[in-house]
């Protein structure tokens, strides 16, 4: 998806970049917003949030899509001190990209004191390969 406007985000301010539409999604769908992979590394900025979900209640024609993106430019120099830019997005330039997926069905949970399942010994228990 394209931003529809200029904009200017310095390092750690934030800003609701439009995306220019505006879509009536059908029901039982939502779509997903993400950050392309090059986004920080062209832009210098991260999704506020990882990603967006956007409903399918959303769909008036003032409901204007956009990607919330962080500032996240900046350099150490030699001497080991932050300097802090200012991201530059164009309209027209590529910043992140949607998905449109079924809605997950609704379920409810049930409480229990125990799974009854084998433990994996903690997070990353599964190795690097």
């Amino acid at each position: 998806m394209f931003a529809a406007e200029n904009c200017q985000i310095r390092y750690g301010e934030t800003h609701m970049i439009s995306l220019g539409v505006s879509i009536e999604l059908p029901d039982g769908y939502e779509a997903i917003v993400a950050p392309r992979s090059s986004t920080h590394k062209h832009f210098g900025i991260m999704c506020v949030n990882g990603v967006g979900i956007i409903d399918n209640a959303y769909k008036g024609d003032n409901d204007v899509w956009h990607f919330p993106a962080i500032g996240s430019k900046g350099f150490y120099d030699a001497l080991g001190y932050f300097h802090a830019e200012t991201s530059i997005i164009h309209k027209g330039d590529r910043i992140c990209q949607m998905r449109i997926q079924k809605c997950q069905p609704e379920f409810e949970f049930e409480e229990v004191d125990f799974l009854g399942n084998a433990d994996r010994n903690g997070l990353g228990s599964t190795g690097k390969r």
